[in-house]
């Protein structure tokens, strides 16, 4: 009775889960890990084409900003950073196209820069590092070299 009642259940999952004209779009990878407000980034993935996908959103799940698609094909989609987005960590949300459109929450995310800061951050390498000495090392070593 049980592997029959986890088949029925299992079979309902399976049938529900996809989208009526197949596959729900997807994305997968995108061009820049960062990018400043107006700078173009691309993403790809499957079904993204414009049949399927209407429209694009950044999100911080308090504001979803609409961005301006410059070109969408079925497996990549090129986009430009609104020229008002905050600084902060955005994940990308879709809009799906039909009867029952649906937001979809993508596994992709944009870290936008602040424009303000114009400067490449580089981080220091432990070689690179100066060493100094510690001021209360010193006079130790002093005192060493006196008892000598």
């Amino acid at each position: 009775m049980r592997p029959l009642l986890l088949v029925g259940i299992l079979s309902s999952i399976i049938c529900t889960g996809g989208t009526a004209d197949g596959d729900a779009p997807q994305m997968t990878t995108i061009s820049a890990k960062a990018a400043k407000p107006g700078d173009v980034i691309e993403i790809t993935g499957v079904g993204l084409d414009p049949a399927k996908v209407d429209e694009i959103y950044l999100t911080d799940h308090k504001f979803d900003m609409k961005v301006k698609v410059l070109e969408q094909k079925e497996t990549a989609v090129k986009l430009r950073v609104p020229p008002f987005a905050k600084p902060g960590r955005m994940q990308l949300l879709l809009l799906t196209k039909g009867d029952d459109p649906k937001l979809l929450e993508q596994p992709v995310y944009l870290l936008i820069e602040d424009p303000a800061t114009t400067e490449v951050t580089q981080v220091k390498k432990p070689e690179d590092a100066k060493t100094e000495e510690h001021p209360a090392a010193a006079p130790k070593q002093e005192k060493n070299n006196e008892m000598q």
